[in-house]
């Protein structure tokens, strides 16, 4: 009876680690060593790139020869990612009086409008199992 109940649990179990992914995003064309890259991932359109709260974000320092990020444990569905080189280390995309990126940024699928920030939909990834991505940040 105990193998039977511990082969059902394990089974059940199953469908919860298959759904499951890691997504590593390379970040390449850092200009510079100094300040740090904040990695942001979204599952939600709403004011992305930089308008909305991040389903996670983190911040490495940065690296001319290129920085990884990882997010892990990700259900299956469609994110977005965007990158931020912060030179001066305030964790904010700064921006001029337009409100144009004084600093280097980037987003997943190397999207980027001329004369706006890209949307979600021009961004997002579907993710169905572990993926790594390039992300090219000017």
């Amino acid at each position: 009876m105990k193998t039977i109940t511990f082969l059902i649990l394990v089974t059940a179990m199953v469908p919860l680690y298959a759904s499951s992914a890691n997504v590593t995003v390379t970040i390449d064309n850092i200009k510079k060593d100094s300040g740090q890259i904040g990695c942001a991932l979204f599952n939600l359109g709403d004011g992305f790139p930089m308008g909305a709260e991040p389903l996670k974000q983190y911040w490495v320092p940065a690296n001319k020869k290129g920085v990884t990020c990882w997010f892990g444990g990700l259900e299956y569905g469609e994110y977005a990612v965007s990158i931020v080189h912060d030179l001066n280390g305030n964790k904010i995309t700064d921006t001029n009086f337009l409100g144009i990126p004084k600093e280097a940024w980037g987003v997943s699928n190397n999207v980027r409008p001329a004369l706006r920030a890209p949307t979600f939909e021009e961004a997002k990834i579907l993710i169905e199992g572990d993926a790594n991505i390039v992300i090219n940040i000017e």
